[in-house]
């Protein structure tokens, strides 16, 4: 798990592909790897990695075929740059949200303008993700959690401020550039939960009104 909480920016290193999966490099000067061993996650733009081999300054993950369908990772080359978070801790501070770094889909920059001292820009995802949005909620992208401002259908605004301008990837959006996107995770299991109760396929609704989830009068 992880809290949409940027650490540092790396760098890619090196790209080896490996049959049809990849093997990233990634190097960062600034992202402390004192306290990581391999077989422990970190968050690369959003995507729950493992690391594999631990370097002087960087590490190295391997990426599965599955996520490069499902992810902007097969777009990165040497020279890229990425968004790093490590995996939380008990003790950690949940500054974002709960982010899983189990990404659900891309989305797409549409839009972009300066808004006070913010950067307020657009993206739009595809209609099945964007029944999981709502203004003022949570999402996820490319490892940054960011409170949604509104949507409409399915594009969906934030506003980035210069803190997050300037230790994230994000300043370097343009129009046309793809982003991964996780929703809220309690937004997935709401829908779970819902459609069980209105199916009436899995919890009788006499068993959730005798345990108290439905208050009858």
């Amino acid at each position: 798990m992880f809290t949409g909480i940027v650490e540092a920016v790396g760098q890619i290193a090196s790209v080896a592909s490996t049959g049809k999966d990849l093997r990233l490099t990634i190097s960062s000067d600034t992202l402390s790897l004192t306290d990581v061993s391999p077989g422990d996650s970190i968050a690369i733009n959003g995507v729950c990695l493992t690391v594999i081999n631990l370097l002087k300054t960087g590490f190295d993950v391997d990426v599965s075929s599955e996520t490069l369908v499902c992810t902007t990772l097969d777009t990165l080359a040497a020279g890229s740059f990425v968004n790093l978070e490590k995996a939380l801790l008990p003790t950690t501070r949940l500054g974002g949200h709960l982010v899983s770094g189990h990404v659900d889909g891309v989305a797409t920059v549409v839009a972009s303008c300066v808004d006070g001292r913010s950067q307020r820009i657009d993206f739009e995802v595809t209609a099945e993700l964007a029944r999981y949005l709502a203004a003022k909620g949570s999402v996820c992208v490319d490892g940054v959690s960011l409170t949604i401002n509104a949507v409409n259908s399915a594009v969906f605004s934030v506003n980035i401020i210069p803190h997050t301008q300037e230790q994230t990837i994000i300043n370097a959006y343009r129009l046309g550039t793809r982003v991964n996107i996780e929703v809220d995770i309690i937004a997935r299991y709401l829908e779970r939960l819902l459609g069980i109760t209105e199916n009436q396929t899995a919890i009788d609704i006499d068993v959730l009104k005798s345990s108290g989830f439905i208050q009858t009068n």
